[in-house]
């Protein structure tokens, strides 16, 4: 299960474009709570403290436990993240309001494990999909998915299905999506294109 980190934040009172720029020239970001059965709240962080809890967290997917000044403590799932498009620096982020009851979608890091022996043997591992969306209930959610692929050849495919998932966490996709597969080495597939039959003329 994943752990909660606890983040400050305060009541924003400003608003408009040119009072959120001066509110990030001052280190703090904009956010907002909301969810069902709570009122909306404007909010700012600080900027530098949410931008190390994000790197020393797995992914995006995080619960936190947001102390609001004057408000007590909230227990939130981080939804959004608004990016600026050159810089890549956090704008504005939006928070969900969550309890033990709330099912939250989010997107888990796939690590694959082991040498496959298709690698072994020359094959190039491509993995398409490095993470996974599932749902589940806030004391569920993982930090990561881990894989053993030790035993997949040349040619092989990695399913959704053939995933493991914790108790209480089921993915939104079908078990049938690939999302990883050994591909085969150069000199097997020149092998395997000169041995095939070669076309039957078609006459003129």
């Amino acid at each position: 299960m994943a752990k909660k980190t606890t983040l400050k934040a305060a009541l924003r009172l400003r608003s408009g474009s040119g009072k959120l720029k001066q509110m990030r020239r001052e280190g703090w970001l904009p956010a907002v709570v909301y969810g069902r059965g709570v009122e909306n709240a404007n909010l700012k962080i600080d900027a530098k403290t949410f931008s190390e809890v994000l790197a020393h967290s797995s992914s995006d997917s995080i619960l936190i436990n947001l102390d609001v000044e004057g408000e007590g403590v909230r227990s939130v799932f981080l939804k959004t993240i608004q990016h600026d498009s050159l810089s890549g620096a956090a704008l504005h982020v939006d928070f969900l309001a969550v309890d033990d009851k709330t099912e939250i979608t989010a997107n888990i890091p796939l690590h694959l494990v082991g040498e496959s022996k298709g690698v072994k043997a020359g094959g190039i591992l491509e993995q398409s999909s490095h993470t996974i969306e599932i749902t589940c209930l806030p004391k569920d959610l993982p930090d990561f998915l881990e894989k053993d692929i030790s035993n997949l050849d040349n040619g092989d495919s990695l399913h959704i299905g053939d995933l493991a998932f914790p108790e209480g966490v089921k993915p939104t996709h079908e078990g049938d999506v690939v999302v990883a597969h050994i591909g085969k080495p150069a000199a097997l597939v020149s092998e395997e294109a000169s041995d095939a039959p070669e076309a039957a003329a078609v006459p003129a």
